[in-house]
């Protein structure tokens, strides 16, 4: 006897899984009619014939579930993408931009911390990288079964709806969107300000520098809005060139500063730490921003080649690889600027200034490294947003509109055009307010951060219910998810209480955006409770995407 089930592609049976939870017993019997059996393994059916009865080649059916529901659909949810175009290096490109180590290695450690700041005692950037990276690895940990599972299109959105059920995920959809909107604000705010710092080093003056702050942001926007649109490959090639130029030339002008202006401060002191549990809290909340995006290769399932293999392995090993390069930087950085004049550690371009008094040409250098890995970001930013609103479109749950794409390109060209003003729009207001860079960068920056750790606590909690819905949740998936949400929550809560008893508004802001998503989830359940029932859609297997010859003998 032999099944007559198609060769699907490999992600078809894991995309049946999250369709229905399958039983510990599976039963055969009788289709009733001719050499065709019925196979019941839990809540999914499989037909198979006998070998003298090969299924013929034109032959229409469809894979059932007990209940009558159909695993293969003639259109995907997300029908439009250009499905299965993306090899592994442009996944992990997206997932390199949106982390941008470049330009995070330069600006964060120096120019985003309470300390550096806000002139009080300085965090042990080391202690605060690398209690950041092991939450951010935690989360990965999280998010690997289900990428592994679910070719997903909106990323922690949909995760977070198979776990937890609809209601949750609209507000862990909007909490993403907050996060990666605020990046991509600050990206384009941070590429403005380099680009500007760059011109000065090579000597050209301003009268205002912040019009032309605000004309690169306005081409930066628009350059990234082009990329975007001609398509995901482009973009993510692109990006990786950017990034890979950037980390090349802030590693060799590391290298050569410390050449010729050899450090005086042990490595002692650079490793020592205060004691201060609030400010570490803060420091993690502000260095969890170095990783964000980490994740965005989940909003690629949809159009990657291997979605169960490329999108867990660019989540798995981004973050430690990011990790370990913001260890090295944020070591040298401390290093170089501990004993650096005051006009520089409160600088809104503090590297740039340090690399100056050496040479200026050599801070122009790194400036335009910045600049580039900052541009990258904000395309990796605005793409993984992009196909959050895109897909909350086709589920009804957002303008219909924006779950259209370009038909020529298959991208989500109305997401991306809806999004992208607001997001270009944000900066520049800032810079015409008269608002300094560096308090621009660390609103932005934090904001952002409050916007991340609110979805991987949703998705992270997600994933033992995820899990369970398949039958194959295990005691270490409820450990794991369990401890991840409960340390994501505690440096959330820390940060929220120490931002709020100084009176800044950032926790405000971000809980009133939770708020509104949740009375939005409300309404729609209420008065739309068929939308809401369609969150969580995701690249599902269509029948032209099986086989359609005869069974192999």
């Amino acid at each position: 006897m032999k099944i007559s089930v198609r060769n699907s592609a490999p992600y078809f049976p894991i995309a049946v899984n999250m369709l229905e939870t399958f039983g510990n017993m599976f039963t055969d019997a009788a289709a009733g009619r001719g050499n065709a059996n019925v196979w019941h393994f839990g809540s999914m059916t499989c037909v198979t014939h006998k070998q003298g009865e090969p299924a013929h080649r034109r032959e229409s059916w469809y894979a059932v579930s007990a209940h009558g529901d159909r695993f293969i659909t003639p259109h995907s949810p997300v029908e439009g993408l250009r499905r299965r175009k993306l090899s592994f290096l442009p996944v992990v490109a997206q997932a390199v931009a949106n982390v941008a180590p470049a330009g995070a290695m330069s600006v964060i450690p120096a120019l985003i911390f309470p300390g550096l700041v806000l002139g009080s005692a300085r965090p042990n950037l080391a202690l605060t990288f690398g209690a950041a990276m092991a939450v951010v690895i935690l989360v990965s940990f999280c998010l690997r079964p289900m990428a592994k599972r679910m070719a997903a299109v909106s990323g922690l959105y949909s995760y977070t709806a198979k776990g937890l059920g609809q209601r949750t995920a609209i507000t862990a959809g909007w909490s993403a969107i907050f996060g990666y909107g605020l990046v991509a604000m600050a990206s384009l705010l941070a590429v403005g300000t380099y680009v500007v710092q760059l011109l000065i080093n090579l000597g050209v003056a301003f009268a205002d520098p912040r019009i032309f702050t605000v004309l690169v942001i306005l081409a930066a926007a628009g350059a990234a809005c082009f990329l975007m649109i001609r398509g995901i490959r482009v973009s993510a090639w692109s990006t990786l060139l950017m990034e890979s130029i950037s980390i090349g030339i802030l590693a060799v002008l590391m290298i050569v500063y410390f050449a010729v202006n050899p450090p005086t401060v042990g490595l002692g002191s650079v490793f020592a730490w205060n004691g201060d549990f609030d400010l570490l809290s803060i420091g993690i909340v502000v260095a969890i921003s170095a990783f964000v995006g980490f994740e965005s290769p989940t909003t690629l399932g949809g159009e990657a080649q291997k979605p169960f293999v490329s999108v867990p392995r660019a989540i798995t090993w981004t973050p430690i690889l990011a990790g370990v390069l913001y260890l090295l930087a944020a070591t040298a950085q401390d290093v170089a600027l501990k004993e650096a004049p005051l006009d520089i550690t409160g600088s809104s371009t503090p590297l740039s200034d340090l690399f100056s008094q050496t040479s200026p040409m050599f801070a122009a250098v790194l400036d335009l490294g910045i600049a580039a890995s900052w541009f990258a970001c904000a395309i990796a930013s605005v793409n993984a947003l992009a196909r959050i609103f895109f897909c909350m479109g086709r589920e009804g749950v957002a303008p219909r509109t924006v779950g259209r794409t370009h038909p020529a390109f298959g991208t989500p060209s109305t997401a991306i055009l809806a999004v992208m003003p607001v997001v270009a729009l944000v900066p520049i207001v800032m810079v015409i307010s008269g608002t300094s860079p560096v308090q621009g960068l660390a609103n932005l920056f934090t904001l952002g951060a409050y916007g991340y750790l609110g979805s991987y606590i949703f998705a992270s909690a997600s994933m033992p219910f995820f899990l369970r819905r398949i039958g194959e949740d295990t005691y270490a998936s409820w450990i794991l998810g369990a401890a991840t949400s409960l340390a994501l929550g505690a440096v959330l809560w820390t940060a929220a209480a120490v931002s709020l008893h100084t009176g800044n508004l950032q926790t405000l802001i971000y809980g009133g955006v939770l708020l509104a998503s949740v009375i939005f989830a409300t309404y729609l359940r209420l008065r739309l409770p068929e939308r809401l029932a369609s969150v969580g859609i995701y690249d599902e297997t269509r029948q032209l995407d099986l086989f359609q010859g005869e069974p192999i003998p």
